[in-house]
């Protein structure tokens, strides 16, 4: 049975946003195929929250590199197997995420590096981003408690939702769809997670939507 009008769904967000947890949440109920970031395989990543200016460069390395190899690993199999794919990343954050933390010698040798390696991608049906406030994000980030989290600054997470904001402002070649999640515990709220499901349900045309999940009361 055909649940979404899409075949790939990538669910973004800011570090907190809830990403991971919706697409575990779309897998239990609709039996998709995940492909889920494993952030803690990358070695810098602790490095590069207590020292941003000397572990950039090879923390977005890596992830561009892991990103790469599996999003080629799954995609490449779509017309074998054509069932539901849901990522929780698209993998344009690679250069997002690069030119918010690299100077920039290093993000033009990046960028070169990053459109050799997404030449061969195809965009997602549906690109969801979940928005939440950075007040919103720094409590579930406590909530979780990481321990390589622990350092992250608010301005940091700023500046990828501005990142983020401004490459919607120019990307037309898909649709995107910003769902305002703040305040909402849709792993919680069965409720929240019912309207989150009718507006990824939709289909929409190229370009930017948004919409907002309520919160109770």
């Amino acid at each position: 049975m055909k649940h979404f009008p899409h075949n790939f769904i990538a669910i973004e967000g800011n570090i907190g946003a809830g990403k991971t947890t919706l697409c575990n949440m779309l897998q239990g109920d609709y039996d998709c195929k995940l492909i889920l970031e494993q952030f803690t395989d990358n070695p810098f990543l602790p490095h590069f929250y207590k020292n941003p200016e000397r572990y950039a460069f090879p923390v977005e390395l890596f992830f561009m590199t892991e990103r790469h190899k599996q999003l080629q690993e799954t995609l490449s199999q779509r017309e074998l197997f054509p069932q539901l794919i849901v990522s929780d990343y698209f993998f344009i954050k690679t250069l997002l995420f690069a030119k918010n933390n690299l100077n920039d010698e290093e993000y033009r040798l990046f960028q070169r590096l990053f459109q050799t390696l997404n030449a061969t991608f195809q965009k997602p049906d549906l690109l969801v981003y979940l928005h939440r406030p950075v007040d919103d994000i720094l409590t579930n980030i406590r909530k979780r408690g990481r321990e390589i989290e622990k350092d992250i600054k608010p301005e940091y997470l700023q500046s990828l939702q501005d990142a983020y904001f401004n490459y919607f402002k120019t990307e037309n070649g898909l649709p995107i769809l910003i769902i305002d999640v703040n305040g909402v515990d849709f792993w919680e709220d069965k409720t929240a997670y019912r309207q989150l499901l009718g507006l990824m349900k939709r289909s929409y045309p190229k370009g930017l939507h948004r919409a907002a999940v309520a919160v109770p009361g």
